[in-house]
């Protein structure tokens, strides 16, 4: 994933099944999530020497052992190393459309001189699964595998289809997952909802908060910024200078904040989100909902980099690249300016706003990347009382609360496409300790136990009558 991130003592109230057949039943069913989950983590999947296709064609022999017929399971690579892995538990008699559990198989880098542990070992240790992948996003590959395998063995009558996709390069790559399954395959992906990553429940301090549910995200847009000159020697300087005025282009774009902008995700996630805070700052916080919204709130929220992006568009300058010798003027000045945009929010507007504000024609603009805009899944009853039911089920008071993500997921070619996405785990982290994309990333073992109940009653309850 481009985002925040425990097993309870289950008793009959909240069971189908008598307690101590069912304990035995979970029993099993975690040896055999654990078990996919150390096969994954030790295939390297990275863009660079891992191989996607390999952890595809591992998942496809375990769904054949559990009875999987070949034809509900296609491995589809096209391209060597970046396979993708879609399978589907039918439906006898589908009342509803089908439902679309996704996760992806790649992982980002890892250098092992990088880490204290083989990043490609599964390792076990103080109540963690470390690893590569660990929560990013193998542990939902698992996750779906296992609940998968454990229904079409328990012999699962659902309301609609299920599909399961792992998929190749959600963390950079030539898109042979996400976007290739929609352009060449989509009678195999095509879905009422998706589940997926982006959604995560956050502790602090070993108490759980609250269960995300990640229902936008922003989009992804940069820009090349570029000044050239005739230069010349440095013993001898111009009135005009590339990197002095690319300089000055960028200080006028650091100084201008974007107008607050909420949808219905982001308003929800307010009211939610800032509910529990003490009265006051609730009272504060509540002010951005007003039109205009009030001083103190707007301070409010600019003083939290968290907030602050969630409720406008974002452009920061990233990267930075002048001359080509210490002892001549810069005949070249360019910069990478990269922008968050919020969902609705026309990207060639933003464009148009950040030349406005450089005010110099000299200074050129260069789109680095085609954006792809996503708009908002809905939160409807239907939606969003299932996931409330069961966490509150788990984890008594424990708020859920819906939220846009500042990075990107492969939802968002799912949304683009029409499809809405949720990105929901029940998987809790401690806010304080993201490792996602870093060095001797882990997940607490407690709580994948719990992603893999919470996932598996919520996809239940999505499919039955």
């Amino acid at each position: 994933m481009r985002q925040h991130f425990t097993r309870l003592v289950l008793c009959a109230c909240v069971l189908t099944l008598g307690a101590t057949g069912m304990a035995a039943e979970l029993s099993n069913h975690e040896a055999l999530a654990r078990d996919i989950f150390r096969e994954l983590i030790e295939i390297n999947t990275t863009d660079s020497v891992g191989d996607n296709t390999a952890a595809a064609v591992a998942m496809a022999a375990r769904l054949r052992d559990a009875g999987f017929l070949d034809g509900d399971i296609h491995l589809l690579a096209p391209a060597a190393r970046k396979g993708n892995l879609v399978f589907r538990l039918r439906s006898p008699a589908p009342t509803k459309r089908p439902i679309l559990l996704l996760a992806h198989l790649d992982v980002v880098e890892a250098e092992p001189e990088d880490w204290s542990i083989p990043p490609f070992e599964f390792l076990e240790r103080d109540g963690y699964y470390y690893g590569r992948g660990t929560t990013d996003d193998k542990a939902m590959c698992a996750i779906w595998m296992a609940n998968l395998i454990r229904m079409k063995q328990q012999g699962y009558v659902s309301n609609r289809d299920i599909i399961v996709a792992l998929t190749a390069d959600e963390e950079g790559g030539p898109n042979n997952g996400v976007q290739f399954l929609l352009a060449e395959h989509f009678e195999l992906v095509d879905a009422a909802i998706v589940l997926n990553e982006g959604g995560s429940g956050a502790m602090q301090d070993g108490k759980r908060l609250a269960n995300s549910v990640q229902a936008a995200e922003k989009v992804y847009q940069s820009y090349e910024l570029e000044v050239t000159n005739p230069g010349g020697h440095s013993s001898l300087p111009r009135s005009d200078n590339a990197i002095y005025q690319l300089i000055e282009g960028l200080t006028r774009i650091s100084k201008y904040r974007f107008p607050i902008e909420l949808n219905e995700v982001t308003r929800a996630w307010v009211r939610q989100g800032f509910s529990a805070l003490p009265a006051r700052q609730t009272e504060i916080a509540l002010g951005i909902l007003e039109t205009p919204p009030t001083a103190a709130s707007v301070s409010f929220f600019e003083r939290v980099p968290a907030y602050n992006a969630r409720v406008r568009t974002t452009c920061i300058a990233t990267q930075l690249r002048a001359g080509h010798a210490e002892n001549a003027l810069p005949q070249r000045a360019t910069a990478t300016v990269n922008c968050r945009i919020l969902p609705g929010v026309p990207p060639n507007q933003v464009l148009e706003t950040l030349k406005s504000l450089v005010d110099d024609p000299q200074i050129t603009f260069t789109l680095m990347n085609e954006p792809t805009p996503s708009p908002p899944s809905p939160l409807t009853e239907e939606v969003m009382a299932p996931i409330q039911e069961i966490t509150e089920a788990m984890w008594p008071g424990v708020a859920v609360i819906p939220t846009m993500s500042t990075g990107a997921t492969d939802g968002l070619y799912f949304r683009l496409a029409g499809i809405p996405v949720y990105g929901v785990s029940g998987i809790f982290g401690d806010m304080s300790d993201i490792r996602a994309h870093g060095r001797d990333e882990r997940i607490l073992i407690e709580s994948f136990l719990d992603g893999l109940e919470f996932l598996d009653r919520l996809v239940r309850a999505y499919t039955s009558e």
